[in-house]
């Protein structure tokens, strides 16, 4: 059961083992500095925990320019480039899948990963819209500067092909397909702990970072406050280190 006692157990347990737990933090669809984003990177600068923005190029504006140039523990990652779906509607959302020609995509992931590298704190890493594309498209991300991919779930390679790394996110706070508010505590702690009991025991790849994934723009009072509570929590366990996104997907 996820439980906040449990989740103190896993972090022992890794203590004890001599290891220590590796988190980085993902937010999805920045585009503008809001009330909502201004809480969220009040809270990173609080609890003195790195944050990794995901923002969508085509739609950023300058006062998230400007919101990430005032805080130095926040990364910009490339959100696709409009967060706009192409799959057929009998199919899951996909901006990057099999559905559009490989070189009108790579123009696109270009354009976005020139705005996103221009920005402080920009990195070449492309979080896929909707966590999923075409893992043929992966091998040409290079052509275009991109270096780097981030999805949900465990990863079966930390390269997946030369050139690019990937580090995805392992714990999503969010009931998309029910209230689209937060997916409650024991839920969001079940996530966490099969990550990290996954990793602990040698079934997934263990020096892959847990990864936080949040969306600012989408958060009840419930997402803020659970948010806060984790970051206290494991922040104050000496089993625990959060890693900056230069530091998780280039260590």
């Amino acid at each position: 059961m996820g439980t906040w006692p449990a989740l103190n157990e896993e972090l022992d347990a890794w203590g004890e083992a001599g290891r220590t737990v590796t988190l980085w933090w993902r937010d999805d669809d920045a585009t503008e500095t809001t009330p909502a984003l201004q809480q969220l990177l009040a809270i990173s600068s609080d609890t003195r925990t790195p944050v990794a923005l995901a923002a969508i190029p085509c739609h950023m504006d300058a006062t998230l320019v400007q919101g990430a140039a005032d805080c130095p523990q926040v990364a910009v990652l490339q959100h696709g480039w409009a967060h706009a779906n192409h799959a057929p509607p009998d199919q899951r959302q996909e901006e990057y899948g099999p559905h559009r020609p490989q070189d009108v995509m790579l123009a696109e992931l270009a354009e976005g990963c020139h705005r996103i590298t221009a920005l402080p704190g920009g990195l070449a890493v492309l979080v896929a819209p909707w966590n999923r594309m075409d893992p043929m498209l992966i091998p040409a991300l290079p052509s275009v500067g991109i270096h780097a991919v981030s999805t949900l779930g465990p990863r079966e390679a930390a390269e997946p092909v030369i050139g690019v790394r990937r580090v995805n996110v392992h714990v999503d706070i969010m009931d998309w397909h029910n209230t689209r508010g937060f997916v409650g505590d024991e839920a969001a702690l079940e996530q966490v702990l099969d990550h990290l009991a996954a990793r602990r025991h040698g079934d997934v790849d263990p020096d892959e970072p847990t990864g936080l994934m949040t969306h600012h723009p989408f958060h009840d009072e419930d997402c803020w406050r659970f948010v806060d509570t984790f970051l206290r929590t494991t922040r104050e366990h000496p089993a625990v280190r959060w890693l900056s996104a230069q530091e998780a997907f280039w260590p």
